[in-house]
């Protein structure tokens, strides 16, 4: 066999990684450089966040240690039984390769992920020696995330945590049989355990903060996971009610989406094309609307279709306020902000400039316009001073009044 460059290594194990959604580098603690000391900074002029426009973060070094897997999992181009170049970084290579991208200002940190070679505590092992080298002999203070391995020791898993700023587990499928069919190496009970020991030293580290001034980070970024959407059977009322109780149960910073691609020789159990895109974008905003806008899982499911998934031609938060008519219109000048968080078109941005502006008079429609993108979308659901929707709200062909027109771009 030849001897892989760095260049083709790299082409390798970062086009491997472009699979891999949860990694935004948001909420974690802020370190950098200034004074001489150490390289680089979780923050600050130089360093910002590119995005794809599929809405990925791109702005970190994103590779895999390695694409060598001793799994088999269906629907990963890099399972063991799949045709594809494979490549190995040592730690050390991928330490001098962050830090040379981070002096060259293309990134502000590492996203590092892997295979499964030899072993899980072995892979696990080379993650954690990567993370060492960047942090004690680089000083390195930028931020990592390093994707940790449910059945490698845990206290490699611990070890990692005090390294990274952000550690993460994906849970790979919302549905125990979708994880068997597919994934017969991955084990739910394992993921999830793997999930709740980490939640359990994450409380315990900043419990430590408070008491003692120098005692250890652990994942001051917390731990994200993902699921892979339109491999199996699984509806969006099944997704978004895993969600929910990933983070309830696992006090998860985000929950990832990424739509299934097709991926070369393709085991016969998997669907022959990918699920439409914006399935995806609407499970990051029904993720939004449990989040912040006070919905419960039930309420994002009862948005969704015959099907048990969510409209692809309108967002949630209208599908669920066409449903439930009877809750609208609401008066702008005395709603509560719970009510007025589940009128379509309203931000949580505009609903606190709402709160506020109307202590001090009464609000007209076109006080409320200037604080949304479309008043269009508003107009049905909304009492102001001068406005009443009367039979607007009630009207058969609503949905096809508010839903986005659709537009054949040109081609030159």
């Amino acid at each position: 066999m030849l001897q892989q460059t760095l260049k083709q290594k790299l082409e390798i194990l970062a086009d491997a990684a472009k699979y891999d959604a949860s990694c935004a580098s948001s909420g974690t603690a802020k370190k950098n450089s200034l004074g001489g000391k150490g390289i680089g900074s979780t923050e600050g002029m130089g360093i910002c966040h590119a995005y794809a426009p599929d809405g990925r973060c791109i702005s970190l070094l994103k590779v895999l240690l390695t694409n060598h897997c001793i799994f088999d999992c269906h629907y990963c181009v890099n399972r063991k039984s799949s045709n594809v170049a494979r490549a190995r970084f040592t730690p050390q290579e991928i330490a001098d390769l962050t830090i040379a991208f981070y002096k060259r200002n293309y990134i502000e940190g590492l996203f590092l992920s892997s295979g499964i070679i030899k072993s899980s505590n072995h892979t696990m092992e080379q993650l954690v020696e990567a993370a060492r080298i960047l942090r004690e002999e680089h000083d390195f203070r930028g931020y990592i995330h390093l994707k940790t391995i449910p059945e490698a020791d845990p206290e490699l898993i611990h070890q990692a945590g005090l390294y990274a700023d952000r550690v993460s587990i994906n849970v790979e499928l919302p549905t125990t049989a979708g994880l068997t069919r597919l994934a017969p190496d991955k084990d739910e009970r394992q993921i999830e355990g793997a999930l709740a020991r980490t939640k359990s030293r994450i409380i315990e580290a900043k419990d430590e903060r408070k008491r003692f001034r120098h005692a250890p980070r652990f994942a001051p970024a917390g731990q994200s996971t993902q699921m892979i959407v339109g491999a199996d059977d699984a509806t969006d009322a099944d997704i978004v009610g895993k969600a929910s109780r990933l983070y309830g149960s696992f006090g998860l910073r985000r929950v990832y989406y990424s739509a299934f691609s097709p991926i070369p020789d393709a085991s016969a159990v998997l669907p022959l094309k990918r699920p439409p895109l914006m399935r995806e974008h609407r499970l990051y905003q029904s993720d939004w609307l449990m989040r912040f806008y006070g919905f419960a899982p039930g309420e994002v499911a009862q948005a969704t279709e015959a099907d048990g998934n969510l409209p692809l031609d309108i967002d949630p938060k209208l599908a669920w306020a066409l449903k439930f008519r009877e809750s609208f219109p609401v008066d702008v000048n005395r709603a509560s902000k719970e009510q007025l968080l589940r009128v379509p078109g309203l931000g949580t941005t505009a609903v606190g400039k709402i709160l506020a502006a109307r202590r001090h008079r009464t609000l007209r429609l076109d006080d409320v316009a200037r604080l949304t993108q479309s008043i269009a979308k508003v107009r049905p659901f909304l009492v102001a001073l001068d406005w009443r929707p009367t039979t607007l709200t009630d009207r058969a062909d609503l949905r096809a009044l508010l839903a986005p027109k659709q537009v054949q771009l040109e081609l030159f």
